[in-house]
């Protein structure tokens, strides 16, 4: 037997080998196969008295008639300012039922928009409190969007120290000026 005549051997034999394995493994495969059960809508559920949908209700507080109208000055969107710890555009704590409340109101009302108005204390140069006060206003964006308003309801605009609400040199004046002002 010549050299070119046992690749041809060992060749074949491989093949075979390899058709015989493939074919063991369709044929465990097939057999455990699991059942799929189709449970999409058009099999008549949807018509099923059993069938129930939950979501957002009246009873909900951040339900589209639990949050009422922005101008309303007992409900929830009657708070409309962020306020800002020194230096920090990071929303605090404190003010997270206020930004969902409006988030709410602006997934629930998508013809709703507002602006945001970012502020800073004196301190600091006027450019650099423009730019705090962007990101201010921005934060408090993003957290709105996170929450389900849409990006295109809230504008972000900086006034900087520009706008003060109190005039003043003490922590009190500074405190009131950090802050980003939710306009509807």
């Amino acid at each position: 037997m010549t050299l070119t005549n046992s690749k041809w051997i060992l060749l074949a034999v491989l093949a075979l080998a390899v058709a015989g394995c493939s074919g063991n493994k369709t044929k465990e495969a097939d057999g455990n196969r699991a059942a799929v059960e189709d449970r999409g809508i058009g099999h008549g559920e949807a018509d099923d008295p059993g069938v129930t949908t939950t979501g957002i209700g009246d009873d909900d507080p951040y339900s589209s008639a639990a949050l009422g109208d922005p101008n309303d000055p007992d409900g929830p969107l009657s708070v409309r300012i962020i306020y800002f710890d020194l230096d920090s555009s990071n929303v605090r704590a404190d003010f997270r039922s206020t930004i969902e409340a409006h988030a709410a109101y602006l997934a629930a009302n998508p013809d709703a928009s507002i602006s945001l108005e970012g502020h800073a204390d004196e301190r600091g140069s006027r450019e650099y409190n423009l730019a705090l006060g962007e990101r201010r206003a921005l934060a408090v964006r993003k957290q709105l969007v996170l929450l389900g308003a849409s990006a295109g309801q809230a504008q972000a605009v900086s006034y900087g120290e520009e706008r003060p609400v109190m005039v003043g040199s003490d922590e009190e004046s500074y405190a009131l000026n950090r802050r980003v002002e939710i306009i509807y």
